[in-house]
């Protein structure tokens, strides 16, 4: 049930102002009351400054942790640098939080750091129970007053709460769940730890339609409403409802494991033949879900949507013209391919498709004489046929179903190799690795619609044609081309693409890589992992390898 922490932004201009409004209300304050006949009065004694010390930490981390302990939260976020938000916080905790006896331990400071742990108890309705956990706050100056006081982080009060929410004691909002894959293998976030907020999202949303009872817990009521109520401490158990979702315990296995070697990664794999979702999985320390979430350039994975734009509008096929030249100049702006590509003039798109040649790509965005093409094509590629970027995919929890907008200018060539203004994520990728291979664009899912009723996304998929020829320079890339080392070993009938995304201001790449293997496509994405077949490549091969 891990969340990401949102961290407030304090505008440092607005930090000036209030610092220099502040000092000059005192100075005035002071002349009018002050004592102007003291002998060698010269006003107020100067604002400190600086990081405080370890005394002045040590004390004022005493001084929060004992108004905390009373069930003061006037006087707790007074001692904070923002009371305004600390107060509603700290009154919830002992208010509808119905937490109480609180014993704060502080530990061993490290610097202005002081990590403490906390012991009290949970009292409602006759029932109570101990609560038990490990926080850490920072003091900091003040910076009107000089004086050391609590950086204000929600996170402070418990490590699991963020900003705007509050604390609740009472009966759960929504009933558990038992949400079980699709052989009917109970999933729990402890046996899957990816799924903590997928299984949140669920139980907020089909709780209730699965049959269940709520029991009495507390819980962090989030500001972001739809996330659903992260449960702290159980009172007395509900009585769970059965869920049945699209997940394969098998294939989620292999995605934690995959993810847990990486930092920053994510995955998502899907039946293409029905678009049901079998796995996700992110590795990140913010509890993100950017599988699903995520809105990143996806590198030239997009090649396999541009490719099927090239050969549905007739500008070349797997087998015509795609020149790999050692530049391209495009409005302007030159682009070139991975360091050590050697050019190939007389490269097909097949051949430039495999070793994923920017510059081909980028030769043809006008089209031919014959067949042109516009700001528009793209978009339209991938809207029509690949069902992205129309903001209406509804898969049973938030997701984001892709951008890929009309750009003019080099964006529009930049669109082209998955750089300037497209964003895709892991189930996004999936589902076009899906599309490419069966021509008919499924949704993803993963619940059921018939438990719901909610309609579905669709568009009008790819001609038989486009199929064929995506599948084997897919598969000519998975054998021979950028995703060989990867997809080394896997057998059946398989296919890659990889993609290396360049983001302003990071030194390494994002890697990114999609494949299918039979009737599973699985799609990764590490964030700076370099190459795609180098960190997100392994982590689809064994999705794959996996069987779904």
């Amino acid at each position: 049930m891990r969340k990401g922490a949102k961290a407030a932004i304090v505008s440092s201009v607005f930090a000036v102002m209030v610092g220099g409004a502040g000092y000059g209300a005192y100075n005035v304050v002071t002349a009018i009351s002050g004592d102007a006949g003291t002998s060698g009065s010269s006003g107020p004694a100067p604002v400190k400054t600086g990081p405080p010390s370890a005394d002045e930490a040590k004390d004022a981390s005493a001084k929060f942790f004992a108004a905390w302990e009373k069930g003061d939260a006037v006087t707790a976020a007074a001692l904070t640098n923002n009371d305004a938000d600390a107060e509603p916080v700290l009154d919830s905790y002992g208010a509808a939080g119905h937490i109480t006896e609180v014993q704060i331990t502080p530990g061993t400071p490290s610097g202005a750091s002081v990590p403490f742990s906390v012991k009290a108890t949970v009292s409602f309705d006759g029932k109570s129970k101990p609560l038990s956990y490990d926080s850490e706050l920072t003091v900091v100056r003040g910076l009107t007053t000089g004086k050391a006081l609590v950086d204000w982080q929600p996170s402070v009060i418990h490590p699991e709460l963020e900003k705007g929410d509050t604390f609740v004691t009472g009966e759960a909002a929504d009933p558990p769940i038992e949400a079980v894959d699709r052989n009917n293998v109970v999933l729990t976030a402890e046996k899957y730890p990816s799924l903590g907020p997928v299984l949140d999202e669920l139980r907020g949303k089909y709780g209730e339609s699965a049959g269940g009872t709520a029991g009495v817990e507390l819980a962090i009521r989030h500001a972001d409403e739809s996330a659903g109520d992260t449960t702290l401490l159980t009172l007395a158990k509900g009585e769970p409802g059965k869920l049945r979702t699209t997940l394969s315990a098998n294939a989620q296995a292999a995605a934690e494991k995959a993810v847990k070697g990486y930092d920053n990664s994510s995955v998502v794999a899907v039946k293409p033949s029905t678009g049901e979702v079998l796995a996700v999985a992110n590795n990140r320390e913010d509890g993100f879900n950017a599988a699903f979430l995520g809105k990143v350039a996806p590198g030239s994975t997009m090649k396999i949507i541009t490719a099927a734009m090239f050969i549905d509008n007739g500008v070349t096929s797997m087998n015509g013209p795609a020149p790999c030249t050692s530049t391209a100049v495009w409005q302007s702006q030159t682009f070139k391919n991975l360091t050590g590509m050697a050019p190939n003039e007389n490269a097909s798109l097949a051949n430039s498709f495999m070793r994923s040649c920017n510059t081909a790509f980028i030769n043809l965005i006008d089209g031919t004489d014959a067949n042109p093409l516009t700001d528009e094509s793209l978009t339209t590629e991938a809207q029509t046929r690949f069902g992205l970027g129309q903001d209406n995919w509804k898969t049973g929890i938030a997701s984001f179903d892709g951008g890929v907008p009309a750009s003019g200018g080099p964006d529009r060539a930049a669109n082209a190799i998955g750089q300037g203004e497209v964003q895709l994520n892991p189930l996004n990728l999936a589902s076009v690795t899906a599309t490419a291979i069966t021509g008919t664009f499924r949704q993803p899912v993963v619940v059921s619609p018939e438990l719901d009723g909610r309609q579905l996304a669709t568009a009008k998929g790819l001609p038989s044609n486009t199929v064929s020829q995506l599948r084997s320079m897919m598969n000519a890339t998975a054998v021979s081309g950028t995703a060989a080392k990867a997809m080394a070993g896997l057998g059946g009938s398989i296919g890659a693409k990889t993609g290396s995304a360049e983001i302003d201001g990071k030194a390494v790449s994002d890697s990114w890589f999609t494949g299918y293997r039979n009737d599973v496509s699985a799609a990764a994405l590490v964030q700076g992992g370099g190459h795609g077949g180098d960190a997100a490549g392994p982590i689809v091969a064994a999705v794959l390898r996996s069987g779904g």
